[in-house]
């Protein structure tokens, strides 16, 4: 680009692009800032030339440090997306040729912000589905899976419901289920229902992303409870809930997102006391219970009275079957939770439901778990292989695997490095509960390559990198 065409494009107004604030469940905000400015330049919304606003400018209307606009500009510079002229500004670089289409197929990809099971071929989803639907449509009530159903979803599915978590093994009866389009729904339905703007809510020190999201919709304040290997450290749990009295408690007992933490019997024993003392409102978010061939019983099974149970089966069989199956202490319970359900999510597609119900009843639900955990054990064993070296925390039939990083990088450092590259990395900062310290750490969900060679592909670039200072893989020179 010429100076003259320079400085026509710089007479554009800086304040045509607008950011907006990045959701800290994207990821480190200066990345997702740089994120929105190459897909702003990507659009044609921004063109070569253009001015940015000054950084003081974006982090005044954003509400962040400059210093995370000064990063992110810097980010964008590294990519070749801009240019910056001493004493004049930032402006949109020329636009770089675009890879060839051989080369955008052959990135490699190892994460999505959404923690996804495998699809293994043993599983023969897209197969059972199309049988699924074929004997759906022989039904003589098919027209009626096209309508409205129930809120808390039909007796059959309910039923349904009840008999895959009695498969955990957990108690419970159609008349306690409530069928929902997904866990999402399920906790936003469960909290809307049982807890009021302002009430505190316990978690995990890192927890699920679309916790946090929701908690802030409701207006919810979140306390965080230090982890260890167990999970939940009782000892903290039981000093935060005498000083802080709090309304209620969530968590993730089998296989954490992130760090793969597990409870045992016995500490799930002593949070259950813990919360039976408070008289705690508890939600056991069971994504990943049925993974493990052999399951500790869920926390549900020892405060029955206090905990609402909620079983996914995107985690477990396929994401985008958005079914999941809420278990409420008492019948009545389900009845307001239908309500909520009602109010927020109206209910869960009854095609859809009514297929998780046949292949619960006829086994195909449980085969494709088998077919899961045994992708996600061989997938496991190529983390290990590859990353055993380093801190790499993981259960054998999980999805996904936390990585704490060498002092040499900073998370952020690490994300962006491994991006640099087609690989996705989560950083400890999505997780963090209420703006807490993050430790130096990321995920990595192993489910997300289509298959074993491509994910080997990928942790191999994980692996090279942390073998190296991040100086030392500086294109700068």
């Amino acid at each position: 680009m010429t100076a003259i065409a320079r400085i026509k494009r710089s007479q554009r107004p800086p304040q045509l692009w607008r950011p907006t604030r990045p959701d800290p469940a994207e990821g480190p905000l200066y990345l997702a800032l740089a994120d929105q400015l190459g897909a702003a330049i990507a659009s044609g919304l921004l063109q070569p030339g253009d001015r940015l606003p000054p950084h003081r400018a974006v982090a005044s209307a954003l509400g962040i440090d400059v210093t995370t606009v000064t990063r992110a500009y810097r980010e964008a510079r590294r990519r070749g997306l801009v240019d910056a002229a001493a004493g004049r500004g930032t402006f949109v670089a020329a636009a770089p040729a675009a890879p060839a289409p051989a080369e955008r197929r052959a990135r490699p990809v190892v994460d999505i912000p959404m923690n996804v099971p495998p699809q293994p071929p043993e599983a023969r989803l897209a197969e059972r589905v199309a049988e699924a639907f074929a004997a759906l449509q022989r039904r003589a009530d098919f027209q009626s899976l096209l309508s409205y159903g129930p809120s808390a979803g039909g007796e059959a599915e309910r039923e349904a419901g009840a008999a895959w978590l009695r498969l955990r093994p957990l108690e419970a009866t159609a008349e306690q289920v409530v069928v929902t389009p997904g866990a999402q729904a399920a906790l936003t339905a469960l909290f809307a229902a049982f807890l009021e703007p302002g009430d505190l809510v316990l978690a995990e020190a890192l927890a699920y992303p679309g916790f946090r999201t929701l908690a802030a919709h409701l207006r919810l304040r979140l306390e965080p409870v230090p982890l260890d290997g167990e999970g939940l450290v009782p000892e903290a749990m039981e000093e935060i809930c005498r000083r802080a009295r709090p309304k209620a408690l969530y968590c993730t007992p089998a296989i954490h997102n992130p760090t793969t933490a597990t409870m045992s019997a016995a500490r799930a024993e002593a949070i259950a006391a813990i919360a039976r003392r408070h008289g705690l409102l508890v939600v056991e978010d069971d994504a990943y219970g049925f993974l493990p061939a052999e399951a500790a019983p869920p926390l549900a099974s020892f405060a029955p009275e206090l905990v609402f149970h909620v079983a996914t089966l995107s985690k477990c069989l396929a994401p985008g079957l958005r079914i999941a199956y809420l278990r409420a202490p008492q019948p009545a319970q389900a009845v307001r939770l239908a309500s909520a359900l009602r109010a927020t999510a109206l209910m869960a597609s009854p095609l859809f439901a009514a297929l998780a119900a046949r292949w619960i009843e006829d086994g195909t639900a449980i085969d494709i778990v088998r077919a899961v955990r045994a992708e996600n054990a061989a997938r496991q064993k190529i983390a290990r292989e590859l990353l055993g070296d380093f801190e790499l925390s993981a259960h054998p039939a999980g999805s996904h695997a936390w990585l704490a990083l060498p002092r040499a990088w900073s998370r952020g450092e690490f994300v962006a490095h491994v991006r640099q590259h087609g690989v996705a990395a989560v950083a400890a900062d999505a997780f963090a509960i209420d703006g807490g310290a993050a430790p130096n750490a990321v995920r990595l969900a192993l489910g997300a390559s289509p298959d074993r060679a491509h994910l080997r592909r990928c942790l191999r670039i994980a692996a090279d990198a942390l073998t190296r200072a991040p100086e030392a893989l500086s294109p700068v020179v």
